[in-house]
């Protein structure tokens, strides 16, 4: 997988796709990918359900919602490659694959972190949170989430890319949506956080970083077609993948009783 290298390379493309013509360039190869059956119903269920509860118009709290879950795919990669490693330690070719996409994975997971916690405290000063709806059912999703992307990578990685291609493009649109609404509006508004400022990004204002937002889950959305194209099928175990996942099951029924 790309951007393996650290948080430089992800913000310099970050920034490049400010410019509309190059996002256009970046955004179009991807654009007509078709995902296989099983993530496609699962990606319709995720977006289908957020959708119900939060509308189909974007806002600040719906964002909120959506980052809560948009981290999970990336912590489920980096449990299902160690499971993996675990297994499959004394093959080095594997053992390399694997490790990239964790690493990888780590970068996306971060990234992910800071948009959550930046989109909390804006979301503050634009309305209040709700416990059910904007906390625990978003818990509720990510939960559903993390173990749907894991097995799903356990039995075949490409499903796993696919869903998370299908969520990160839902993603998009709606920022992509938001920033068409309200630009002048976002202009005025400062986007001011220490979690932002640690993170390495200094917008001047919310439009600047809803942008930066929207980029990011452009990047993530094509390096999951990248990593389909490149890999996702290039590894399969069999016999002990079902083991693995048998357990799982065992262990999610064990705690839903």
């Amino acid at each position: 997988m790309e951007l393996i290298a650290g948080d430089k390379e992800l913000e310099a493309l970050n920034a490049q796709l400010d410019d509309p013509n190059q996002l256009q360039a970046y955004k179009t190869p991807h654009d007509n990918y078709h995902p296989l059956f099983l993530p496609r119903l699962l990606g319709r269920v995720l977006v289908g359900c957020g959708n119900l509860v939060y509308g189909h118009e974007p806002s600040y709290l719906k964002f909120r919602s959506i980052e809560i879950v948009a981290r999970v795919p990336y912590q489920s990669w980096s449990s299902a490659v160690y499971t993996l490693l675990t297994m499959f330690y004394a093959d080095e070719h594997k053992a390399i694959r694997f490790s990239n996409v964790s690493r990888y994975a780590r970068i996306a997971q971060d990234n992910e972190t800071m948009h959550v916690v930046v989109i909390s405290q804006l979301a503050r000063t634009e309305g209040r949170a709700g416990l059910i709806r904007h906390t625990l059912l978003p818990m509720f999703f990510a939960f559903f989430y993390f173990w749907a992307s894991y097995i799903l990578y356990l039995m075949r990685p490409r499903w796993s890319f696919e869903l998370n291609y299908l969520f990160e493009q839902h993603a998009f649109d709606q920022y992509n949506r938001f920033l068409e609404q309200y630009r002048e509006e976002l202009k005025k508004k400062p986007a001011e956080s220490e979690f932002l400022t640690w993170y390495g990004r200094n917008p001047r204002s919310q439009f600047e970083f809803f942008q930066s937002v929207r980029n990011d889950e452009l990047i993530h959305r094509n390096q999951s077609v990248r990593a389909v194209n490149t890999e996702a099928d290039a590894y399969r175990v069999h016999s002990l993948k079902f083991v693995a996942i048998g357990a799982v099951i065992v262990l999610l029924v064990l705690i839903l009783i």
